[in-house]
């Protein structure tokens, strides 16, 4: 789909003012909103397992492969300098490799976006997780926003979450970045990278589901400062069916101390 900024213009105003309109706090039902504890399994089929600190060394990059295969989490979030050791390690564990793209800023060209998700999908990784160009999405520039993230869905060729860094923008701004990610063919819409401040909200996370509800196959993914199951599950009801949290292993140890009380 090729448009003209001035018909994005349009077409965002006219999403957010039917978003903004709808006052509804029904939100679709979903395999994860009802999970009571997480022992449940399909708690652990939620979890992006997550490091993406600059410093991460090998040894910390296994153990977080390990906990990842011991509690069946969706997949291992990592940078893409380690993305081909975390595919080795996780073959055939059923556990999925997740890379991250032009990440934290998302200030890089969309070539280099798309090479990088490319270079990624090659190395093993099953899922990309961009960062949307911010400063475009807060200019108006829509036509950049939707053919930055077209260039990676088309490059990756695997599911594409993309991180809209809520933070930074209004909600008629995260409603607009929503949108033009499910018109670019994301699969997911995901609230923050947790380096620039800020964190998921249920609000936001209510706010991104109802802005593609109209597609869907798109979902959301909440991430940044979710450290309890109690936030997941909020997040969970607020419409959320991906959570990205470097603390699944403590939510889940938390829940293995609880049982052995008994």
């Amino acid at each position: 789909m090729s448009l003209s900024n001035d018909r994005w213009i349009t077409l965002v105003y006219a999403k957010v003012a039917e978003v903004l309109a709808d006052t509804s706090l029904v939100v679709p039902t979903s395999e994860f909103s009802s999970i009571a504890a997480p022992t449940d399994p399909t708690f652990a089929l939620a979890i992006d397992h997550t490091l993406l600190k600059p410093d991460a060394t090998a040894v910390q990059i296994d153990l977080l492969c390990d906990q990842a295969i011991r509690y069946k989490f969706k997949s291992c979030c990592v940078n893409g300098a380690n993305v081909q050791h975390v595919s080795r390690r996780l073959q055939a564990s059923g556990v999925l490799t997740c890379a991250v793209i032009g990440f934290p800023l998302g200030a890089g060209t969309s070539a280099a976006k798309a090479f990088e998700a490319k270079d990624a999908v090659q190395n093993g990784a099953h899922e990309i997780d961009m960062v949307v160009n911010i400063g475009a999405l807060k200019a108006g520039n829509y036509e950049l926003v939707f053919s930055d993230i077209q260039a990676v869905v088309s490059a990756a060729g695997t599911p594409v979450k993309v991180i809209l860094e809520t933070v930074f923008l209004t909600d008629e701004e995260k409603i607009a970045a929503s949108f033009i990610a499910a018109e670019a063919g994301a699969a997911f819409v995901k609230t923050c990278t947790g380096f620039s401040g800020g964190g998921a909200t249920a609000a936001d996370v209510l706010l991104m589901r109802k802005s593609v509800a109209y597609k869907p196959y798109v979902k959301v993914k909440a991430s940044a400062g979710i450290r309890s199951f109690e936030k997941c599950v909020e997040m969970f009801v607020s419409g959320a069916e991906r959570i990205g949290t470097s603390s699944g292993t403590a939510i889940m140890e938390s829940a293995e101390a609880v049982a052995g009380s008994y």
